[in-house]
């Protein structure tokens, strides 16, 4: 069993996507809802299946023999889909991204989360607004139009803003932040419903280059949150175009990890940053990035089991991080503030080529991935302290190096290079927030 709680800094996923754009070679059929609707080709899981609604019943022709699911499946909630989202992959050519956003709709979650690679979009100086910045612009007025809200996710310093160029992170100094964010606000804030300020800044990984420590990191969202009021507060007085609903501003989920050379204890990185007056920041929420690795959802710490690992501290156990979060939240005064689960889920290596990347990828089939991740989903709306939560992620298993290079990011993918490529838990979310809808068929 693993006991070593800083392996966890390595394990978690990480969030932030390539410098550079990569193609995705494997294109799926576009194809309408209905259509997607009627290819389901397996029998619905036995115990997933609902209280039936009326309304009509997917009808579905057998290709292929089903994959059973396990036999302590639960029952398949219902979900408000607008307190829902999912992290897209958005390097792509116009094909493929027409493809993801087609699946997207599909689905049917209110919200999606795009990483904002800084780095990538302004490899130039300050003024940069070249060809990958407008590409991204283009890409989020698209997801706009189709009416999703949209969650940025900003993190990369590009290395004209840093002094090291080791690994990544942020710029020497927090104004630059600010800068960059009024810049891109101005171009294309009409289209952004909320900002998250970096990504897990407790690893050296993703803030290399500045102390590690929240009080450190508090320097740059303080920073960061001027700048994203100050162009809401701008906004709302506009005369011919008024927006009505500021931005909201989300802190950097953090790593569910412990102390070590390259990283600091996620919950004592909170502390420090409502040591340093994060209670202060009014209108601030905390994000937070609840992974699951192969334990239930509803579970807590610690429930080892025989000959496994990654279940022996209350980083392994999505539950635990909501409530310890909480705890903090309390304990400092901010009450008001919610926690935007930015980034969780179950990874498994179903039915993708080789060895899976790591042990505990190997604990999750895809049906247990579907049942944890609804579950999860269940539990935060139930839970007056948490807001929206993002599903990592839609669509990295498209990234043919990822699969083949045995990525851990790929088996958080909702899409998989295969046939059928959506796996069960796309089609279970898709029938979970219809009401209306009672598919028969998951695979």
């Amino acid at each position: 069993m693993k006991t070593c709680l800083p392996l966890v800094a390595l394990l978690v996923i990480v969030a932030c996507v390539p410098q550079t754009p990569i193609p995705v070679y494997v294109t799926p059929t576009q194809v309408d809802e209905s259509q997607l609707v009627e290819r389901q080709v397996n029998a619905r899981v036995p115990e997933a299946s609902r209280t039936p609604t009326p309304g009509p019943t997917a009808t579905a022709t057998p290709v292929q023999t089903p994959t059973p699911a396990p036999p302590t499946a639960t029952p398949l909630p219902y979900l408000d889909p607008a307190r829902m989202g999912v992290q897209l992959h958005t390097l792509l050519d116009q094909q493929d991204f027409d493809a993801v956003t087609q699946l997207t709709d599909t689905l049917g979650l209110g919200w999606v989360k795009v990483q904002i690679d800084w780095k990538l979009l302004q490899p130039d100086g300050p003024g940069d607004t070249g060809v990958d910045f407008r590409r991204q612009e283009l890409y989020l007025e698209d997801l706009k139009r189709r009416g999703h809200r949209v969650l940025a996710s900003v993190a990369r310093a590009p290395d004209w803003a840093r002094t090291s160029r080791e690994e990544a992170g942020p710029p020497d100094d927090p104004q630059v932040l600010a800068n960059y964010l009024t810049l891109m606000l101005n171009e294309f804030g009409n289209v952004i419903d909320a900002v998250e300020v970096w990504n897990e800044p407790n690893l050296r990984r993703e803030w290399n280059g500045r102390p590690i420590s929240g009080g450190e990191y508090l320097r740059y969202l303080r920073a960061a949150r001027d700048a994203i009021n100050a162009y809401s507060q701008r906004m709302q007085s506009d005369v011919d175009e008024p927006r009505h609903t500021p931005i909201v501003v989300v802190t950097a989920g953090l790593a569910p990890t412990g102390n070590s050379a390259w990283s600091i204890d996620d919950r004592q990185f909170l502390r420090q940053m409502y040591n340093a007056g994060l209670a202060s920041l009014e209108g601030v929420q905390v994000g937070a990035h609840p992974f699951g690795w192969g334990n239930d959802p509803a579970h807590s710490c610690c429930n080892n089991v025989a000959n496994r690992g990654w279940d022996d501290a209350p980083q392994f156990f999505f539950l635990d991080t909501l409530r310890n979060y909480r705890a903090i939240m309390d304990a400092y005064g901010d009450t008001d503030a919610r926690i935007w689960v930015t980034e969780f889920g179950w990874p498994t290596w179903d039915s993708l080529p080789g060895e899976p990347p790591e042990p505990f990828v190997a604990y999750n089939d895809k049906w247990i991935q579907a049942d944890y991740t609804l579950r999860a989903f269940q539990i935060g709306q139930q839970l007056d302290y948490v807001g929206p939560m993002f599903l990592w992620n839609m669509n990295f298993a498209w990234l043919p190096h990822l699969v083949s290079s045995r990525d851990e990011r790929a088996a958080y993918s909702l899409l998989v290079p295969l046939q059928p490529q959506e796996r069960p838990l796309f089609w279970m979310l898709f029938d979970a927030v219809r009401p209306e809808r009672d598919l028969d068929k998951y695979d």
